[in-house]
Parts: structure tokens; sequence; C-alpha cells
């Protein structure tokens, strides 16, 4: 099961959930083969180019196919740091587990109780729900990036190169998701929502007073050493290394394709504007899996999910999804998605077994079937 959370579509379902599992062979121990050839198959479907990082037992292999430049056809980078969209939402939800853990919150608190009259709007009412609900996706809040005018905005080649560099609040987020009805009472479904997310981070800094960017610098990337990961709020440029990113940023995946690299990334926000490498995102699902990062409690709500309507083989907790593959293993992690990219990271249960990756194009290419060539064999 893949959840893609993209800022590429542009029709306006952009960094919502396409769940898919295909089906390959039981696995290969050590070998890597069948996830080279996923990896070369990415880019013979388009992609411009993959970065990959596998841990297995302590040992480590990394791989890249393509190019990450298509002006210079300079190539991909195992160190390449990029956008790593939703997969921000694990990060987010440690961080509010952690403050849980020290008794600052509680998952069964009300928005409202932290946001008084910022979930409120068109039926939107935070006093009906909860910290728990955002973060496994059954509050029912409107999607913002699902708005026609964000989606216009941002996702076509017109409104991005015009708007690429807007700075956008936390607020001005939500505030256009209050525009829209709820999807459905609290509690009662699910579906994917970014709000939840932008709403989550928020949280974080009505509790602690700082940047939810601050509060995962101090509790997660410093503390596990990953120097390639880091919150830019509106840093509209990537860190080097990296590679440009790609997208056709428009409703097919024909035509021109544009160079994307450069956005300000609070039009995601705590939904989706991380950045990080392969390397850095196995260190922190393998740290999280392993209880490095939550006490015993907070880690079994994490890893408590719900059912991802129609999708049977994947189940969504506190912003970790665990995916049941064709040859019976589990993993745990997030996809993500933003402009030009499209990353997976997930890891099995013990934190053993991890696999990162990244496409530096977001139109393109088949990562559930790389996770399944590393995991399943081929």
């Amino acid at each position: 099961m893949t959840v893609r959370t993209t800022l590429v579509a542009a029709t306006a379902v952009a960094l919502t959930a396409a769940l898919a599992a295909p089906a390959f062979a039981a696995p290969a121990g050590g070998d890597h083969t069948a996830t080279q050839r996923a990896v070369e198959a990415a880019v013979e479907d388009g992609v411009p180019g993959v970065t990959l990082t596998a841990k297995d037992r302590g040992r480590t292999w990394s791989t890249t196919a393509g190019v990450g430049n298509l002006r210079t056809g300079a190539p991909r980078s195992a160190e390449d740091r990029f956008r790593a969209g939703s997969i921000t939402k694990t990060f987010v939800s440690t961080a509010l587990l952690q403050l849980e853990a020290e008794g600052r919150l509680s998952l069964d608190d009300s928005v409202e109780k932290w946001l008084p009259g910022v979930v409120r709007g068109h039926g939107h009412d935070g006093r009906r729900i909860t910290l728990r609900q955002l973060l496994n996706h059954t509050s029912g809040i409107f999607n913002y990036t699902a708005d026609e005018t964000f989606g216009r905005t941002y996702f076509l080649k017109d409104g991005f190169f015009q708007h690429r560099y807007d700075r956008k609040s936390a607020t001005d987020l939500v505030a256009i998701a209050m525009a829209h009805r709820p999807d459905f009472a609290p509690g009662t479904s699910w579906n994917y929502s970014n709000t939840n997310y932008v709403v989550a981070g928020m949280v974080i800094e009505k509790v602690t007073g700082h940047p939810y960017g601050d509060e995962i610098r101090d509790r997660i990337i410093e503390p596990l050493g990953l120097r390639g990961t880091s919150v830019p709020a509106n840093r509209a440029t990537l860190p080097r290394p990296s590679s440009r990113a790609y997208s056709k940023l428009a409703e097919t995946a024909t035509g021109p394709t544009y160079d994307v690299t450069e956005l300000n990334p609070s039009l995601a926000s705590s939904a989706g504007g991380m950045v990080s490498d392969a390397p850095d995102l196995n260190r922190f699902y393998s740290a999280l899996l392993r209880g490095r990062l939550l006490p015993p409690e907070q880690l079994k709500e994490m890893k408590t999910t719900v059912t991802a309507e129609g999708h049977p083989n994947a189940g969504y907790g506190l912003g970790l999804i665990d995916r049941k593959l064709s040859c019976g293993v589990h993993v745990w992690g997030h996809d993500g998605g933003i402009h030009g990219s499209n990353s997976v990271a997930v890891t099995t249960a013990d934190g053993r077994h991890s696999l990162a990756l990244n496409f530096n194009g977001d139109w393109s290419g088949d990562t559930d079937a790389v996770v399944e060539a590393e995991f399943c064999g081929g």
C-alpha cells in the first residue's frame, strides 16, 4: 500500500491518498537484485532519477539511477537531499506523542481546548474533534489541498510559476478548509486530509510556545544526528547536495517537463514541508520502531491503526502506515510527495530492515514495486 501525499497532480487532490499493492515473490535475504531492477524500471517508465538507501541488519546498500539534472545530465547522488512531503507527518506525530508522554496534553483533548475557534465553519467544530482524530485522519476536516482554487494556484503551470514563492501561514491553510463542509462527522469514517496535520502543528506550537519545526529539530533531528534533515519553513531552495525536481504541472502526465525545484514549502506547512535524505529517513524510522523516540505506551498508540477505507492491506495509525506486502511482510512508514518529489520510507516492525527512496519527478514510476522488490524479492 502506498499513501501518496503529492502536491503535484493539478487536480486539487494532491497530497491525498492513493493506495496500491503489486505482487512479487518471496524475499531474497540481503540480495538487492530485484530492488535494482525496480529502480531501473522506474527510470524506464519516465522518472528522471532515483536515489535509494536500504539498511538490513546493520548493512547499508545504496543505489541511484537516471539523472539529477535533465539539462546537464548530472547523475543523482546517494546523499541527495529532497523534499520529503508527507513523511513530515510521522515527525509531527512523534513530537506530539512525546508531549503526551510528558503529560503536557492528551490525545483525547479536543482541538478546541488548544486552538479555540480555529476549527469552525460550515459544519466544522473543533469541540467535537480530538487530537487523536487529527493524527489518524478520522476528524472529517476538509483537505485544503482539495480546494479547487488552491489547486489551480499551486498545481497548474501558470499558477505555480506566479505563486511558487508565496508565503502561506498555517492559519491561511486552515481557513481554506473551513470554507468547505466537513467530509464526515468526527470519528465516523476515514479520509486523508492534510489539514489535520497543519492543525497538529499548530497544537504543538500552542503547547510549547515554539515553532513546530524547532520542536522537531530539538526532539528528533538533533538527538538522532540527522544531518540531512531540516524543516525549512519559508526557504525556497534545497540544501546541497541535491538534485533538480521536475513536474508536468498539468492534469495529465504528458506535455512539457518543468523544473520545480524552488518553491516556498509553507504551502505544505506541517503536513509536508520537511527536507531529508534516504539514510536519515532510514535512521529515523528504525529508531522510532525500536522505541528510541517514544515510550512503549505512546508507540503502541502510534501503531494502533484504523482502516484506510477500501484498502484492506493497509492501516493508518498516528502518522504511521502499516502495510502488508504480497509476501506477508509488514512494513511501517509513510509516503510523501510534493512538486517534483515522490518519496517512500518504510521499515520492519523490529526496525532492522529499512528502505527509503526518492523519485525527482512526480508524474510516473512505481514506488510500490520498489518496496515489494526490497522486502519480498523478485
